[in-house]
């Protein structure tokens, strides 16, 4: 009776866990990505990195099924807010997943983070919510905005370029980046120009390029915006005449457009698509079979906030337990893509950076690739003015 009793309790608990496990809850994430207009490329790479990681995991994450709703931002930040703050309030995240741009995140930070969801930027990494705005459920999977641009401005200073020119566009991110190449460049700056972010006709700009004669021109011009400004660079002639340094204007989203008029430019980043690392090379590989193009840092951040998610859902047996959580998030018990990373106590990443420069493959497809390492173990200049510990 006892053996009969066991069986038939083993086969109720069984039973009962089959229940359990058809019932789990999905994950609810949210992607917000520009997905139309001039930067619709950027946006694009970031959902689709996410979508691979998630794909390759089977639809899950932390081992629990995912019901992922693609925001399109429409690069407004009005348009963000109304669409976050309905997805948000609609039910039951667990995470937001984004933006591109750093006035979107300003723009939806507080409804995400006022809902208790967890906030994962796979790109925005502003100076703002570096600092005294710190928030416990707010991470990056990139960098802090100034870092990247940091990498130029030592490189310029490394090269002992005296005079240079620098153009960005206005807003956050922009003011982030000048500051940045500003930071560790000590020549003198001859003009620091603020364009529109809507900017396509950079005529003006060039002409004044040419009659200063810099010793070095740096440039952050993100999208539609570096397409048009390498492409009219080309055409004014001053391809081979001035050192070009930028970020984020020649890289994976642009080259599809800019092609041989990019080849040879520098850039700055935390990762190539040659890096030399296994997990590189297969996500390389299963990114350009996916979407057909090459893979650029847009894509390779979301792929590595997916693949955060999964340490830390794995490791919290959940997100019921928020602060379990936050702990194994902190944690970052993942294999990034670029190799070494770890958060600082801010949210934001710790790790490498390098000159990247623009090459054709031998298939004929554009890439960035590693040219040197510039910072090693690299920490943001605003973690200590953030509470958290």
């Amino acid at each position: 009776m006892t053996l009969k009793f066991t069986l038939s309790l083993s086969a109720g608990v069984l039973a009962l866990g089959l229940s359990a496990a058809q019932a789990q809850e999905p994950l609810k994430i949210g992607v917000v990505s520009v997905l139309t207009g001039p930067a619709a490329a950027l946006g694009q790479q970031v959902r689709d990195g996410f979508q691979l990681a998630v794909d390759q995991n089977g639809g899950k994450l932390g081992g629990v099924p995912v019901q992922i709703t693609v925001i399109d931002d429409e690069l407004k930040p009005d348009v963000a807010v109304g669409k976050v703050r309905s997805f948000v309030e609609g039910g039951k995240v667990d995470f937001v997943v984004g933006p591109v741009f750093s006035n979107i995140l300003g723009a939806i930070a507080k409804p995400v983070l006022d809902s208790g969801a967890i906030l994962i930027s796979p790109n925005a990494g502003p100076s703002t919510m570096a600092g005294k705005a710190c928030h416990q459920n707010f991470f990056v999977t990139s960098y802090q905005n100034d870092q990247v641009h940091e990498v130029l401005g030592k490189y310029a200073q490394d090269q002992n370029y005296k005079k240079a020119y620098i153009i960005a566009p206005n807003y956050q991110a922009g003011k982030d980046s000048l500051a940045g190449f500003k930071r560790y460049f000590k020549g003198e700056i001859l003009d620091e120009v603020y364009v529109p972010l809507t900017s396509l006709d950079f005529s003006a700009e060039l002409a004044k390029i040419a009659s200063a004669k810099p010793d070095v021109v740096f440039a952050f011009l993100p999208g539609g915006l570096g397409v048009n400004f390498v492409k009219q660079w080309s055409q004014a002639g001053l391809t081979g005449k001035v050192p070009f340094l930028s970020a984020f204007t020649v890289d994976e989203s642009t080259l599809p457009a800019q092609q041989d008029a990019a080849v040879g430019m520098f850039g700055g980043m935390t990762w190539a698509p040659n890096m030399d690392n296994p997990q590189t090379k297969k996500f390389v590989a299963a990114y350009e079979a996916a979407y057909k193009i090459v893979p650029g840092s847009y894509a390779q951040q979301a792929f590595d906030a997916a693949q955060l998610i999964d340490s830390a859902v794995k490791a919290a047996g959940g997100t019921a337990d928020k602060d379990k959580l936050r702990a194994a998030i902190k944690k970052a018990d993942f294999t990034s893509l670029r190799g070494k990373f770890k958060f600082n106590t801010n949210g934001y990443p710790i790790q490498d950076f390098y000159l990247v420069k623009v090459a054709k493959r031998a298939d004929g497809k554009f890439q960035t690739e590693i040219a040197q390492k510039v910072f090693e173990d690299y920490a943001d200049p605003h973690a200590k003015d953030c509470a958290l510990k």
